[in-house]
């Protein structure tokens, strides 16, 4: 099979803070161990959210004109002259972060801190909101017939999700409670779900998200604007706590409500980073209980796993995605992320739709 590759390809490129314009740029030239991927669907992270408000997350910052998205799927358009896994035609997911191999993180098989890693739109490193974009064939995965481009693109945030998982080492029959229903703490359910937990208990402002989270795998859903969450998990333990706690919003007070519901000997995951970089924790609980704390920064030989679990249907995605764009709206699709948390989970884009 071959397809005719264009010169050149549509852009969305955001040149201020939300301020995006659709460009004509080149489309990238593959080298022999790289595939050129056809985006099909990209999904809105909320980090992609931050650079377009702020710029800026800690020590990357945008200083160019720069392109966001990295929760992406698409089609085999060409393949380097070493690409021996793929040929023109393939559907596929793509892992964004491309490593150096090399380094002792690389060699130790916890790749996701190679301190060279190159990963889509964070800053210096272009993004997904393109037409075609490019990168090394071990970092590119097939994905079956049944599942969809969306679902695909939906692997980058179930894998932070499937590797805190492995991380915390969650057993079937677990209680766990994750704080924060946004789109990666949805996905994080569904990795839960996937692994067996027995009892998932989740907590949120939005009813949307609740429900969402009920549908994908929840057993108890709790609305902390109604209810104190640390009594409702309580209850729900017989006053034990959790076996494992995930915070995946990034909030100090849910962090410190996680730790809070941890039950002696159990575990913490810390996966939403704040805005700030120290919050009080307490110090004494974490060592009379032997609470095991772990931080989780990205993911790790997940796809292969992300893959077979939502192609298994052991999880419903279906309605996760709730608004969909062409990518001369990609501006208006990041806004719509932006200011209708309340209406919308996931937002996605579609590179190769143009109007």
């Amino acid at each position: 099979m071959t397809q005719t590759v264009p010169k050149t390809m549509k852009a969305a490129v955001m040149h201020n803070t939300r301020e995006i314009k659709i460009e004509t740029l080149p489309v990238p030239e593959i080298s022999h161990d790289e595939v050129l991927i056809k985006v099909m669907a990209v999904g809105i992270c909320g980090s992609d959210l931050h650079y377009y408000t702020n710029g800026r997350i800690g020590n990357y910052v945008v200083e160019k004109p720069f392109i966001l998205g990295h929760e992406c799927a698409g089609e085999i358009a060409a393949v380097g002259s070493s690409v021996d896994q793929f040929k023109v035609g393939d559907r596929v997911a793509v892992e964004p972060g491309v490593t150096c191999g090399r380094c002792d993180a690389c060699k130790e098989g916890r790749y996701n801190l190679c301190p060279d890693v190159q990963f889509l739109a964070t800053p210096p490193v272009d993004g997904a909101f393109v037409q075609y974009i490019k990168i090394r064939q071990d970092f590119v995965f097939a994905i079956p017939d049944s599942l969809s481009y969306e679902d695909a693109a939906l692997i980058e945030p179930f894998s932070v999700g499937i590797h805190a998982a492995m991380r915390t080492k969650l057993q079937p029959g677990s209680t766990i409670a994750i704080m924060g229903m946004g789109p990666v703490g949805l996905m994080a359910v569904a990795a839960a779900k996937a692994f067996g937990a027995g009892t998932i208990i989740v907590t949120d402002l939005e009813p949307l998200r609740l429900n969402a989270a009920k549908k994908l795998g929840a057993t108890h859903a709790i609305n902390i604007r109604e209810q104190d969450a640390l009594e409702e998990i309580k209850n729900i333990t017989d006053d034990r706590g959790v076996d494992v706690a995930w915070e995946t919003a990034g909030n100090p007070a849910a962090l410190q409500s996680a730790l809070a519901s941890v039950r002696r000997g159990g575990k913490l995951a810390i996966v939403g980073l704040p805005a700030q970089n120290e919050i009080p924790l307490n110090v004494p609980f974490i060592a009379d209980n032997e609470i095991d704390i772990y931080g989780i920064f990205r993911y790790a030989n997940t796809y292969p796993k992300g893959i077979e679990f939502l192609a298994s249907g052991i999880v419903d995605t279906e309605h996760l995605v709730t608004d969909r764009y062409s990518l001369t709206q990609t501006q208006e699709a990041m806004e719509r992320a932006l200011q209708f948390k309340n209406e919308c989970l996931k937002v996605m884009v579609y590179p190769n739709e143009l109007s």
